[in-house]
C-alpha cells in the first residue's frame, strides 16, 4: 500500500493533468472488514466490523457551471459528467458513477439544497471492486463528503452515515447500514460493534496475539446487479411477518426480525424455539405465505416483495430466520469475549467465527464453492477462525491467525488456493493481506 501522502500527491498531479487546475479539497473513505455478524444489519441486529487501510479517495474542485465531472484514475471505470439539476441514477445498470451521485443525491435531499454547484472529480479507490470489502458502499460516503464540503455545509458522522446508508437504495441494494456507518465511525487501532435505531458504535478491543487476515476467492459478487440479495431481506421480512402474526401481534407494519424480538420481549434463544415451533425447513410456496398471513397474491407482489423478487416461486424461511438470531447471539458473544479478554480468548473468537460461516454456507446459503475452499484452506494453513465476509457469492474472507503463525499461514494459502490458478496467482499481490483496523473517513484541504 502506498502511503496516503503519497497517493494524495499523484492524485493531484494527474487532477492537474486532467482538469488543467487544482483540487480545492480531498475527501477519503475506507473499505471494512467485517469481523463476524452477516447479513443482520438488515435485520436491525448489531455487527461487528472494523475499517480497512483501503479506501476511496477523492480529489474535487468547485466551480459555477452547475455540472458534476466525475473521472477515475483506474482506466476501466469511464468519465461521465452530468447536469447537478438533472441527477438520475440508473437501477437496472449499475455503474460506478451511479454510486457516487447516489451519495449526491442522499446528501442534496438531506440538507434540502435546491441547487448544487459544479465539481470537478477524480477518484482513485484501492478496495478492490465486487469483493465484499464494501467498495461501492465507500464511494456513496465518499461521494456524500465530497458533496457536503463542497456546498459548504457540516453534518455528524452519525447523520451521514445514516443518509449514505438510505440513498445506496436509490441504486436499489437494500442494505443495512453496516458498511455506511463503519466508513463514518472507524477509529484506527480499535474494530467496533455498530448499532442501529439509534445508530451507535462501540469500541471492541481485538485480542493481542492475533491478526486479521483478508483472502479474496477472486470470484466477484455485485449486490446491485444480483437479486441473491434482496431475495433473502424479502425471506427475512416474510418470515418476521408470519412469525409475528402466529403470536398475535399486528404484523402489517413490521419489516425486520431484530425488531419483532423486541415486540415480543424475548431473548435470542428463545427466538430460536419460536422458530423452531413456527416454520418447517421445506421451503414455502407463494400460496402456502399467502394462506398463512390471509392475503392475496397481488398484496404479497405489492406490500412485501420488492421489485427485483418478483419472481421468486419459493421462499426458505425457516433456515433464514435461524440463521438472523443465531448470528445475531454470535456477534454478542465474540464482543463479550473481547470485552473480558479470557485465557484462550482467541480460540473462543475463532470457534464462533467458524460457526457463523457454517451458518452462511448452510442456512443462509450465500457461500459459494470457491469461498468453502479458501475457508478449509485458511484453517489448514493455521487460522482458528475463518469465514466469508460481507455479502458472500464471492468476494473474501477473513481469518484470524495467531501471530507466530503468520508467514507460515501466508506462504500455505498462496501456494494451495492462489498459485495451481493463473488467474488468481496474478492477483495474489492485492487479494491476500494482514489488515489492522483503519481510521474513518475523512476531509483534507491543501495544508
Amino acid at each position: 500500500e502506498q502511503p496516503l501522502y503519497d497517493r494524495l500527491q499523484k492524485l493531484k498531479e494527474a487532477f492537474i493533468g486532467k482538469y488543467e487546475e487544482s483540487p480545492l479539497f480531498y475527501a477519503c473513505a475506507p473499505g471494512r472488514v467485517n469481523l463476524i455478524g452477516e447479513h443482520i444489519d438488515y435485520c436491525g441486529y448489531a455487527v461487528l466490523p472494523m475499517a480497512i487501510e483501503q479506501n476511496i479517495l477523492a480529489a474535487v474542485s468547485v466551480n459555477n457551471s452547475q455540472t458534476i465531472q466525475l473521472a477515475n484514475t483506474n482506466p476501466k471505470y469511464k468519465d461521465f459528467s452530468v447536469s447537478a439539476s438533472e441527477l438520475t441514477i440508473d437501477r437496472e445498470n449499475p455503474q460506478w458513477h451511479y454510486y457516487f451521485l447516489c451519495g449526491v443525491k442522499g446528501v442534496q435531499d438531506q440538507l434540502s439544497l435546491s441547487s448544487l454547484p459544479g465539481i470537478r472529480c477524480l477518484v482513485d479507490g484501492t478496495i478492490p471492486a465486487s469483493s465484499g470489502l464494501s467498495s461501492s458502499s465507500a464511494l456513496v460516503c465518499c461521494a456524500g463528503l465530497v458533496t457536503m464540503e463542497s456546498n459548504q455545509k457540516a453534518i455528524s458522522k452519525i447523520l451521514l452515515a445514516e443518509t449514505c446508508a438510505k440513498c445506496e437504495r436509490y441504486i436499489g441494494t437494500e442494505g443495512g447500514g453496516m458498511d455506511q456507518s463503519i466508513s463514518f465511525l472507524a477509529e484506527e487501532g480499535t474494530a467496533k460493534l455498530i448499532e442501529f435505531n439509534p445508530l451507535r458504535a462501540t469500541d471492541v478491543k481485538l485480542p493481542d496475539g492475533a491478526v486479521f487476515v483478508i483472502a479474496n476467492s477472486c470470484v466477484e459478487m455485485n449486490k446491485a446487479a444480483s437479486s441473491h440479495f434482496n431475495i433473502r431481506v424479502v425471506e427475512c421480512r416474510i418470515a418476521t411477518k408470519i412469525l409475528a402474526k402466529t403470536r398475535g401481534l399486528e404484523w402489517s407494519g413490521l419489516q425486520k426480525l431484530g425488531v419483532l424480538q423486541i415486540e415480543l420481549g424475548l431473548s435470542l434463544d428463545k427466538m430460536l424455539d419460536v422458530v423452531e415451533k413456527v416454520f418447517h425447513p421445506e421451503p414455502y410456496s407463494r400460496e402456502e405465505i399467502c394462506k398463512l398471513l390471509e392475503i392475496t397474491t397481488e398484496q404479497l407482489c405489492n406490500n412485501i416483495l420488492s421489485a427485483n423478487t418478483q419472481h421468486v416461486t419459493h421462499f426458505k424461511l425457516y433456515q433464514r430466520a435461524r440463521h438472523v438470531y443465531s448470528e445475531a447471539a454470535r456477534v454478542l458473544q465474540f464482543k463479550a469475549v473481547c470485552d473480558s479478554s479470557p485465557d484462550g480468548a482467541v480460540l473462543q473468537l475463532g470457534n464462533l467465527m467458524n460457526q457463523s460461516h457454517a451458518s452462511c454456507r448452510d442456512l443462509y446459503e450465500c457461500s459459494c464453492l470457491e469461498l468453502d475452499q479458501l475457508v478449509d484452506i485458511c484453517l489448514q494453513a493455521g487460522a482458528v477462525g475463518s469465514r466469508l465476509t460481507g455479502a458472500g457469492w464471492g468476494g473474501c474472507t477473513v481469518s484470524m491467525v495467531p501471530i507466530e503463525r503468520i508467514d507460515s499461514f501466508l506462504r500455505t494459502v498462496k501456494e494451495k488456493y492462489y498459485m495451481p490458478d493463473a488467474r488468481r496467482a496474478a492477483l495474489v499481490k492485492h487479494s491476500l493481506f494482514v489488515t489492522r483496523p483503519g481510521g474513518g473517513a475523512a476531509i483534507f484541504t491543501e495544508e
